[in-house]
């Protein structure tokens, strides 16, 4: 037993257990081509939307580090920032791992160009709410795993507030899937008649850029009441 101690030390308990370090990436998965955007120390390589140099969320309003997490701390604060990746994509495939605290209400973009009014006005939206806990009625296309405002989650899939869930979204091309805790929330074909139909009957007819671009920023919304992140990766298709 007291050679044992050590070694737990020294393999560390990830190593003991066979689970995987949060914020890292298995060599399988860099030959597989993805890419680390939060190492779980720091926020480079993110910025606050709008914000033409970039800098760390712990400097944008709203926004830490903490133990490995990405924080959203909402309505905590005074005033608030989105976020948004240095770099832009295309065709991807997205993962994270999301949880919330009681009534709190964000979302994972994509597409996102600045410059316009907001996140929102370019960037298709992957919803992320405490839908149980929310205290009005909630439309389906408000759902977790919903493309928000435009087509609601096929299934519920959500872990309980305070669980860890995750999720994962797939850009190829004109196709796009939402995925949540290994279920198909959603799949459609961007920039059909039936999606222009969508969009010019619902929240998006006043902002004529959404969801045109075919490459932009990824982004995390800071909307309302506590948010983390964590083991954000992505990789070309």
């Amino acid at each position: 037993m007291r050679r044992l101690i050590p070694l737990l030390f020294t393999l560390g308990l990830a190593a003991v257990t066979g689970a995987q370090t949060p914020n890292t990436l298995t060599a399988a998965e860099r030959s597989a081509g993805w890419r680390l955007l939060f190492d779980g120390k720091s926020a480079a390589g993110w910025h606050p939307y709008g914000k033409t140099s970039a800098g760390a969320p712990t400097k944008a309003q709203g926004w830490d580090v903490v133990d490995g997490t990405l924080v959203a701390l909402g309505k905590g604060t005074a005033s608030t920032d989105d976020i948004v990746t240095d770099g832009e994509f295309e065709n991807f495939e997205l993962e994270l791992d999301w949880k919330v605290a009681p009534q709190a209400n964000s979302g994972i973009f994509y597409g996102v160009v600045e410059g316009k009014d907001g996140i929102y006005a370019t960037g298709p939206e992957y919803q992320l709410i405490d839908e149980d806990g929310w205290p009005d009625p909630l439309e389906a296309w408000q759902k977790n795993g919903a493309d928000y405002a435009m087509h609601p989650p096929l299934v519920k899939s959500a872990k309980p507030v305070g669980q860890w869930n995750h999720a994962r979204i797939v850009v190829n091309g004109t196709h796009v899937e939402n995925w949540l805790n290994g279920a198909k929330t959603a799949g459609f074909e961007r920039w059909t008649p039936e999606w222009e139909a969508l969009k010019k009957a619902g929240k998006w007819k006043d902002y004529p850029q959404y969801g045109l671009a075919k490459k932009g920023k990824l982004g995390l919304q800071n909307h309302g009441n506590m948010v983390w992140f964590q083991n954000i990766k992505v990789r070309a298709r």
